[in-house]
């Protein structure tokens, strides 16, 4: 015969298995417990009379134990699964206890609220989008590094053999063997290496010529145009911009004097510069200038005749 007082003595003095004693009190870790806590009336083992309520994959059911069962261990717990909804929870409690100790009812009623709050945050935290941390191991990150320089090297080592063997191609070494290589290869090398030369061609085409000029010819264009402007029969322009009258009178033979001078120095210059385009093998562009003076007595004058 069960004696609850007789079990419960035992169980808080001498040992119980599902016991856990820390600073902040005792609490129990049976699964059946309804509070968690270590005491007289939440104790599963010391209540012959007993209910509570679990969880299995999401679906709540209300376990009950009573005192007519306890010789039979197979079958001391009786389940009844409570629907998701929560007032028709409650009402299943009730009506499954209604004669039971109102304590524990109450502590039913606590523990299914609690169950119903979790499970809706955790329905909530599983809808909502969280970071996830995720570790890579350092041996991976090493064995990739090393594979990536790997294939650096490799990749550096067949770039400098098909340079190398262009190269021989270029010098001849393997002429009247071509047979051996694949078509295919050895056309793409000679289309890159056409490319190559037109390449080389475009951009010395590009360089700008160098051209080499004589400096005299602005000077004798400008006169030129100065030894036309002289031609002018109703002009009274002398050479140089001085303004020399023909019909003036009062001149002096010292500006007479100054003038022939000047048209001398202008001659000879204009000779020196046609003896130096005769050397070179170029033509002479004009003929030479004689200037005939002719004085009256009756008043100076100047005239030109251009042969």
């Amino acid at each position: 015969m069960q004696h609850d007082e007789v079990i419960w003595q035992v169980i808080r003095h001498n040992h119980c298995s599902f016991m856990a004693k820390i600073t902040a009190g005792n609490f129990c870790r049976n699964p059946y417990n309804a509070t968690g806590i270590c005491n007289r009336s939440s104790c599963p083992l010391a209540n012959s009379r007993y209910a509570t309520i679990r969880d299995h994959d999401g679906v709540f059911y209300l376990y009950m134990k009573t005192i007519e069962r306890a010789h039979k261990p197979n079958q001391l717990w009786e389940r009844v699964k409570l629907p998701r909804n929560y007032e028709h929870a409650l009402g299943i409690i009730d009506k499954h206890l209604e004669y039971w100790p109102k304590l524990l009812v109450h502590k039913i009623k606590q523990r299914l609220t609690k169950m119903t709050q979790m499970r809706i945050r955790m329905r909530k935290l599983a809808l909502k989008t969280r970071e996830k941390l995720v570790t890579t191991p350092r041996k991976q990150i090493k064995r990739e590094a090393r594979r990536e320089e790997k294939a650096e090297k490799a990749a550096l080592l067949d770039k400098s053999i098909e340079k190398e063997l262009v190269e021989r191609l270029k010098k001849g070494v393997y002429d009247g063997i071509y047979n051996i290589i694949p078509a295919e290869d050895y056309e793409s090398i000679l289309d890159k290496l056409t490319e190559d030369q037109k390449e080389e061609e475009e951009e010395e085409e590009e360089d700008p010529e160098i051209e080499y000029v004589e400096g005299y010819d602005d000077l004798e264009e400008e006169d030129d145009m100065e030894d036309f402007d002289g031609l002018g029969i109703d002009e009274p322009d002398a050479f140089d911009g001085d303004n020399v009258g023909v019909e003036d009178d009062d001149d002096d033979a010292e500006d007479i004097g100054k003038i022939d001078r000047k048209r001398e120095r202008r001659e000879t210059h204009l000779a020196s510069t046609k003896l130096a385009k005769d050397e070179s093998g170029a033509k002479l562009k004009k003929k030479a200038r004689v200037v005939v003076e002719v004085e009256n007595e009756e008043a100076p004058e100047i005239q030109k005749a251009v042969h």
